[in-house]
């Protein structure tokens, strides 16, 4: 094929495609180099989420930490709803419960002022009775 016929059959921006024996050399190269620096390529869980490798485990244990508090925080404002309607029942519950309370105290004065005008007829009943 003629370089011109190859120019054509390439677009605008693309680059020739490569052989594999090319293709093979370059990542020997680049493999070597990263041997060189005694930098492996990481693997996928010692990598950031912008693909930054992270060396060291401090570093991973830090990012990893970091990324848990920003998991919680985010948990936190989920729950922070949840957490006000909560209080917000448990304090209604309250209210009720007392509401509650003072209407079996009025209850039971209402009951013990019946039962004293009931002695009192009684004892009116009794006395005209004897007499």
């Amino acid at each position: 094929m003629s370089p011109a016929a190859s120019a054509v059959a390439v677009r605008r921006g693309e680059q020739p495609p490569l052989d594999s024996a090319l293709r093979r050399s370059i990542r020997l190269a680049a493999a070597k180099a990263d041997a060189a620096t005694s930098r492996p390529f990481p693997s996928s869980y010692q990598q950031d989420h912008h693909m930054n490798p992270v060396a060291d485990t401090a570093a991973r244990h830090a990012a990893q930490a970091t990324e848990l508090q920003i998991q919680n925080r985010t948990l936190e404002m989920h729950l922070m709803h949840e957490n006000l309607a909560r209080a917000h029942m448990q304090e209604r519950l309250q209210e009720a419960e007392h509401e509650r309370q003072g209407v079996r105290v009025a209850r039971a004065a209402r009951l013990v002022r019946r039962a004293e005008r009931a002695s009192l007829r009684a004892r009116k009943a009794l006395a005209l009775a004897v007499m």
